[in-house]
């Protein structure tokens, strides 16, 4: 259901940008019942109207209309839900009159689906992704304020050009690259490498440089598609056998990530295991477990570039889906 929330700028005729917010749930959208409690609360409480609403400046920023495609933690956030965000997100684009989109999002898994969303909406127009690390009950929360920000990135012609944005503690990141680093603090999403593309100044987005895409980025067109294949995540440690290999592959996964130690390091049976995998066409990724700097290319398996295994997994899922053979997907991953 779409809620309109404003037309024009109090006090004068001239139409503001429209910004279409697209509501996931997540903190952003919880309340518990003491303002000093920001780990245990009902997350999904506050649909997107309230949400909204309860930030009444946005009305001088933009024209807003919200839209909830789901209201859960986002540790429940899975393929169908991103589907259909993503095809709602391009559906809405493709109007003349829609300036950008925000999504309202938890933070465990916000930058999972901002990767997503950047390599399946094909849009110079700005898509921003925005989170709170507190309830909206908090003495501290973080969401409202986070909200504006994200709204004034959305309606920025600064904005346009630059792929999916997080907008989150007045940072601005590039969603291809952030992840969130911390589990309760509010500055958590960083890109360690390649820093931040910008801030904000008085709920006004600066940004530090002019507008750029991550080089070999790559589009998936997800309008036909309905499902995704499966693609596991194993977590590589000492003592590791080859167990849950074979486990995942017997319960239909079509493709694997190794989030592995170092650079993308895994014991010798494990290699071996690999290079049988290899040889039938069956993909196997090797991330990173300290979630930064490069895995490149080896003799086993599919170096999983600078993508932490999280995004890893939905780069290969998306390629799979596509029938890419290994090949194309070292291509992918090689960016």
């Amino acid at each position: 259901m779409n809620f309109p929330m404003s037309t024009e700028s109090p006090g004068t005729k001239q139409p503001l940008p429209h910004v279409c917010v697209f509501a996931v749930g997540g903190t952003i959208a919880g309340s518990a019942d003491s303002r000093t409690n920001t780990t245990d609360y009902k997350i999904g409480s506050i649909g997107v109207r309230d949400l909204i609403a309860a930030v009444p400046e946005i009305a001088r920023i933009a024209e807003v209309t919200g839209e909830q495609i789901a209201n859960v933690p986002s540790s429940d956030v899975g393929g169908e839900v991103l589907l259909r965000l993503a095809k709602a997100i391009a559906a809405r684009l493709e109007d003349p009159e829609v300036h950008g989109v925000v999504v309202t999002h938890g933070t465990d898994t916000l930058a999972e689906s901002a990767f997503f969303v950047d390599i399946t909406v094909k849009s110079p127009k700005p898509v921003v992704f925005v989170g709170a690390m507190r309830p909206a009950s908090a003495i501290s929360a973080d969401g409202p304020g986070n909200l504006l920000k994200a709204v004034s990135l959305a309606a920025s012609g600064d904005a346009v050009g630059r792929g999916t944005l997080l907008a989150l503690n007045d940072r601005i990141a590039s969603a291809f690259y952030a992840n969130k680093t911390h589990s309760t603090a509010v500055d958590t999403f960083r890109a360690e490498e390649q820093g931040y593309l910008g801030g904000f100044v008085n709920a006004r987005p600066r940004f530090w440089y002019t507008p750029a895409t991550p080089v070999g980025k790559p589009c998936f067109d997800v309008r036909a598609i309905e499902s995704l294949p499966k693609v596991a995540i194993l977590y590589a440690h000492q003592d590791q056998d080859d167990a849950l290999i074979d486990a995942a592959i017997a319960n239909g996964a079509r493709g694997i990530v190794i989030n592995a130690s170092g650079h993308g390091s895994v014991g010798t049976a494990t290699k071996k295991r690999i290079r049988e995998l290899d040889a039938r066409g069956f993909p196997v990724v090797r991330a990173t477990r300290t979630n930064n700097g490069i895995v490149a290319e080896k003799p086993e398996g599919i170096g999983a570039g600078v993508h932490t295994a999280a995004k890893a997994r939905w780069l290969l899922c998306l390629a799979l889906a596509r029938g890419a053979s290994n090949e194309e997907i070292r291509a992918y991953f090689r960016a």
